[in-house]
């Protein structure tokens, strides 16, 4: 009975174990080519405007006036939104903000559809470009 009963803790104790490990990672991965993909659209009041305009229409809903993550609708979804004005965000290449702008992914959705003209995605990174503290 005792060997039984050592058996199963032995066999029981893993499982524990990994009923608290985390299996879903945070960090958002981005393929190489879009890392060093280089912002064809200049950033000049025009560009940053209009990506202004996009951003208020389809991202400050959830991300915020400020990018802080903070948006009417944030409370209502799954992970963290983002803070668009920390080093952490500002510091990603443009084309990393470019490809998850496009993509998205768990509640964020892909913008290629809503905004399929990838100069205005570009807008979009310029203007969250001014969001930084």
């Amino acid at each position: 009975m005792k060997t039984l009963k050592g058996l199963l803790i032995l066999l029981a104790a893993p499982l524990l174990f990994l009923s608290f490990e985390v299996t879903e990672s945070n960090d958002w991965e981005v393929p190489a080519k879009y890392k060093t993909m280089k912002n064809p659209v200049t950033a000049n009041s025009s560009s940053i405007a209009e990506g202004k305009a996009l951003y208020v229409k389809h991202c400050k809903s959830c991300h915020g006036k400020e990018g802080y993550g903070d948006g009417p609708k944030a409370e209502e979804l799954d992970g963290d939104l983002g803070d668009f004005s920390s080093a952490a965000f500002q510091k990603q290449s443009d084309g990393e903000l470019y490809y998850k702008t496009t993509t998205g992914r768990d509640d964020m959705p892909g913008f290629s559809k809503k905004i399929p003209d990838s100069e205005e995605r570009w807008s979009v990174v310029n203007y969250m470009r001014t969001l930084k503290e």
